[in-house]
């Protein structure tokens, strides 16, 4: 999902900046959210391992360019039903930028709209969780079409995120539209694989005894909202 550089030029890319910022503050108040219900220190524990899950996931799952962009296993889905909104949000930024600064700094231009790509469409299924879950029901007894919906929520959000910034930056054409229908063909193939991984997640999680109640997971995976 990566937005390769060049596909925005210098005047353009300052929209990125306003997206990103948006997203961030949205983050932000999901941040304090947190806090409220469980704590300061089980929001900084569980954005620790979402951002080390994130950069493990760029890093070492296997990722591939397609079209216009990289095809990546980002997990967005599974890191919200283990971790909770804002520390995913958080973990999803802070491994963006330490890949970035570390690993990739050709990307660190490209540093706005790449969060962009990734925040917007967490808050979306966010927001789908909260009307296809019930609320007595805790993650771990989540069904695998209700982890299906969201996973493919989210990937369709990357895609749709990823399609706007080409066409912002290269505009309309033939072969624009080509490459862009190349990487969106590509990502249904993790829209197959991440159900599966957020089940198998969520059945390790319901087997741990002591995860009940603890601050490394969102209460929400295992208690009733």
């Amino acid at each position: 999902m990566h937005i390769e550089p060049g596909v925005v030029d210098a005047a353009k890319i300052v929209l990125s900046y306003a997206t990103a910022a948006g997203a961030a503050g949205y983050a932000g108040w999901m941040a304090l959210q947190a806090i409220r219900e469980q704590g300061a220190g089980s929001l900084l524990l569980r954005s620790g391992l979402a951002t080390a899950a994130v950069f493990t996931f760029f890093e070492i799952l296997p990722h591939f360019p397609v079209g216009v962009s990289e095809v990546h296993f980002i997990l967005g889905s599974t890191l919200l039903l283990l971790f909770g909104a804002a520390p995913a949000a958080i973990g999803l930024g802070l491994g963006l930028l330490v890949q970035g600064l570390f690993f990739a700094p050709f990307d660190l231009p490209q540093f706005g709209m790449n969060l962009t790509t990734l925040l917007v469409p967490l808050f979306g299924i966010e927001a789908l969780a909260r009307r296809i879950i019930a609320p007595g029901t805790p993650y771990v007894d989540l069904r695998y079409g209700q982890a299906l919906a969201l996973s493919t929520t989210y990937q369709a959000g990357v895609v749709a995120w990823v399609a706007f910034w080409v066409l912002y930056g290269q505009g309309l054409s033939v072969g624009t539209l080509a490459s862009i229908g190349t990487f969106g063909a590509a990502y249904m193939l993790v829209i197959v694989i991440e159900p599966l991984a957020d089940l198998a997640v969520l059945a390790a999680a319901k087997s741990l005894r002591g995860l009940r109640g603890s601050a490394l997971v969102t209460r929400r995976l295992h208690h009733a909202a």
